[in-house]
């Protein structure tokens, strides 16, 4: 039986709050102001409390279950790090507080970046997008931006493989440059020959994604970054799947000139939901003064004038500690979004490096790879692996097809939900048939990956003995298949009382 909504819960002279007699004079609303059809429900508090705790546990989510989502890195977020975020230093900093007084913040966002650089090999990095995709659209600006302060003018395409990540073309598209599409070879890799021919002097640079969506390292990376800055492009690194790289590969040193971080991929930090997410992004030196800024700077008190009081004073310890400021690039893009970036992420991405270190990244990179090869292995019993010769990193794909039947990649996605399992990324990257994307990360169990692969294996099974089963799936979930195509065309985006 479907429960109730709140709006069929209420009943006239229900109370969830009473709040006390006012302390000032009572004043009447002008009659404009009063709505007079607001079919707010009346409810009490434990209704309240009952109705949105309910909904709550509607959701998967990665503290419920396994959450498979190849290319999104659905990982475990320490709870450490959520309990230091809530610290009220820093839940309860304010944007515009003074910066002396947000030393601690400061102080957080500038070692952050400083090993956001060391990670990646980069010059410099700033803290601002929001969000993959943001950091994504700050690169392709400051390449941009990067070319035109050199006078070069005539540059306006930018080359992107067939196995970059899909908001790449969006982000080129939103700046106001050209796509040009690069085929993958037999190999999975950037084709060199489509590559070599499409560099001209009219080249802003690359997006690639390494390792690609096909989970696979490019085997000719430094060909193709050599091809790129030989035609006098740059070279763009989508960091999305920087989960496979930690302490084992910087970005920066292969020739990457501008990297993205998804920090609610690769640091532990939460994803999904809406967010919030964050993308910071890491430059070679070249690129420094375009960074999106304010980026945090520390200085020592001798750079700081105003501080020179201290001496006279007799604070003469505080003279070694730095002074931690704000400070815009000399030749920045700009702010990317209103104040300084999400700033709790940053403490949560923060405390997840720290814990970690230098070792404890390169592990959290050999156990993603490892997990994910371990599970390929498996899946790959039951459904083709496109380039099953090569290791993968961190993730695979996987054709869900099965001979004999007419159950597609959906199918199998809707119907993993009855065994507990959110659903892989489907149909993507496009240049697989029927995709299936599934990155198992470092923080799996190998019994979880064992279930998970009995289950695709089951419901191979289910495909050729009983497909209905399939094909009607999910049944065990609170709502079942919908009509993805008709909930498009007619949304439904507010309650309407029967």
């Amino acid at each position: 039986m479907t429960e109730p909504l709140i709006y069929e819960l209420g009943a006239p002279g229900r109370r969830a709050i009473r709040l006390p007699e006012p302390d000032v004079p009572r004043a009447d609303l002008p009659e404009a102001m009063l709505r007079k059809d607001l079919n707010l429900p009346e409810v009490s508090e434990l209704e309240v409390v009952r109705h949105f705790t309910r909904l709550s546990t509607l959701n998967h989510s990665i503290d419920r279950g396994f959450y498979p989502l190849g290319s999104c890195t659905m990982k475990y977020n320490p709870r450490v790090a959520e309990d230091l975020a809530r610290l009220p230093g820093f839940a309860r900093a304010h944007p515009l507080q003074d910066e002396e007084s947000a030393q601690g913040v400061l102080f957080v966002m500038h070692m952050l970046q400083e090993w956001l650089r060391e990670i990646g090999g980069f010059a410099g990095v700033s803290l601002q997008p929001a969000a993959g995709a943001h950091g994504e659209f700050a690169g392709i600006l400051m390449m941009r931006a990067y070319h035109l302060d050199q006078g070069d003018t005539k540059r306006t395409k930018i080359l992107i493989p067939d196995s970059a990540h899909g908001t790449n073309p969006a982000s080129t598209t939103m700046s106001g440059l050209d796509t040009v599409e690069i085929p993958s070879d037999g190999r999975g890799n950037l084709d060199l020959q489509a590559l070599r021919a499409a560099c001209d002097d009219t080249v802003v640079g690359l997006m690639i994604t390494n390792p690609n969506t096909l989970g696979l390292f490019e085997e000719h990376i430094q060909e193709v970054v050599e091809l790129i800055h030989g035609c006098g492009g740059l070279v763009y690194g989508d960091g999305a799947n920087m989960n496979a790289l930690l302490g084992v590969v910087r970005p920066g040193e292969l020739g990457f000139d501008v990297l993205h971080y998804n920090l609610h991929k690769t640091f532990g930090t939460p994803h999904g939901g809406g967010g919030p997410g964050s993308g910071p992004v890491g430059v070679a030196a070249r690129l420094v003064p375009f960074l999106p800024g304010p980026i945090a700077v520390a200085l020592m008190p001798e750079d700081e004038p105003d501080r020179s009081k201290a001496e006279d004073n007799g604070e003469e310890g505080d003279l070694e500690m730095p002074i931690y400021r704000l400070a815009m690039p000399a030749k920045s893009i700009g702010r990317m979004k209103a104040f300084h970036g999400h700033s709790g992420i940053f403490v949560r991405a923060y405390t997840y490096i720290r814990m970690y270190g230098s070792q404890g990244m390169r592990k959290i990179a050999e156990h993603s790879v490892l997990n994910a090869n371990y599970l390929q292995s498996r899946v790959g019993r039951t459904f083709p692996i496109p380039h099953d010769n090569r290791t993968c990193m961190h993730e695979f794909v996987a054709e869900g097809t099965v001979e004999g039947s007419q159950v597609r990649a959906l199918d199998i996605s809707k119907r993993l939900m009855d065994f507990g399992f959110h659903p892989p990324t489907n149909y993507f990257p496009l240049i697989v048939h029927e995709a299936l994307m599934i990155e198992p990360t470092e923080t799996e169990s190998k019994a979880t990956l064992d279930a998970f692969a009995e289950a695709l294996a089951t419901i191979a099974r289910e495909a050729l003995e009983d497909p209905e089963l399939v094909q009607t799936a999910p049944h065990s979930t609170p709502v079942t298949r919908l009509d993805e195509v008709k909930a498009v065309r007619e949304l439904v985006l507010r309650y309407t009382a029967p």
